[in-house]
């Protein structure tokens, strides 16, 4: 009786493992720099910069194109334009096959004609999720045909930076562009053209020692890294400690490499201050 008495029972049961929540991909996003998890349509409509920290998260092509030309204003270029594989480096082709299903895109570049502000320009954007914006020969010749027609056509050139530089599976075919893109450049300079470069996070290698630092005016956005080296290739071969900014576009503003570092909600303002200042009877030129 006792017993029974003072017998425990039990009135509900706790689980040993409570059910997870399917949480669906996508719908949060970490900002890399100081750790705020936000909501990624927030994160949308700050236009990809972190409302804690104004980091600027990296932008693909379409992207880019959507935040800064007018709606519905851009014919691409060369949009089936493809690598090959001329040197049959080993893994090249299935690597390439497997960036154009990650990233939607068929190569690092997308060029076309659109218009900002309602003034009319030619533009190339660079995608780091592809290859990670590395330049091997379609990405050269994409904005070289770009920039050609930007002379044929009279109209100022935008080209969006972001790479790591040479594509090495292209060996020379791909060291070649840095030469064939700046060459193009001194034409639409001949000519009287406007050219204007905005670099983004990351710019470095071959493609900040061509066409990316050879703007009428250089622009960066805020943060974003900027060289030809690594920071860390740069530390082993002069042996020093360099500066915690080393490489930022504040620090390349500061040494006179960059002519201003404009927020993302800035940008576009900025974009039509350039073309309206430079627009003569219709026509936009360089000033030089």
């Amino acid at each position: 009786m006792f017993k029974d008495l003072f017998h425990k029972k039990k009135y509900a049961t706790i689980p040993s493992e409570r059910p997870k929540r399917d949480i669906p991909e996508g719908l949060m996003n970490k900002c890399p720099k100081c750790g705020t998890i936000q909501f990624s349509k927030e994160l949308e409509k700050s236009l990809k910069v972190c409302s804690s920290c104004g980091h600027h998260f990296r932008l693909n092509a379409r992207e880019r194109i959507q935040m800064v030309m007018d709606e519905g204003q851009f014919e691409e270029f060369d949009a089936y334009m493809v690598s090959e594989d001329p040197l049959e480096f080993p893994g090249y082709a299935a690597k390439l096959e497997q960036q154009k299903k990650n990233s939607g895109l068929l190569d690092g570049v997308v060029t076309g004609e659109g218009m900002i502000g309602g003034f009319p320009v030619v533009a190339a954007v660079m995608s780091f999720d592809f290859f990670t914006g590395s330049m091997g020969s379609v990405v050269g010749e994409k904005i070289t045909r770009a920039i050609e027609h930007a002379i044929e056509r009279e109209l100022p050139m935008l080209i969006f930076s972001t790479s790591s530089g040479a594509r090495m599976q292209e060996s020379i075919l791909s060291l070649m562009q840095m030469a064939k893109t700046s060459a193009a450049l001194a034409k639409l300079h001949n000519a009287g053209g406007l050219y204007i470069s905005i670099l983004t996070d990351p710019t470095f290698g071959g493609v900040s020692a061509s066409f990316a630092m050879l703007g009428d005016y250089n622009l960066a956005e805020p943060g974003a890294l900027v060289g030809f080296a690594g920071r860390i290739v740069i530390e082993q071969t002069i042996r020093q400690k360099l500066p915690d900014n080393f490489q930022t576009a504040e620090f390349n503003l500061q040494h006179g490499q960059l002519d201003k570092v404009v927020h993302r909600k800035d940008l576009k303002p900025t974009l039509i201050k350039l073309l309206d200042m430079h627009t003569v009877r219709g026509n936009v030129s360089n000033g030089g």
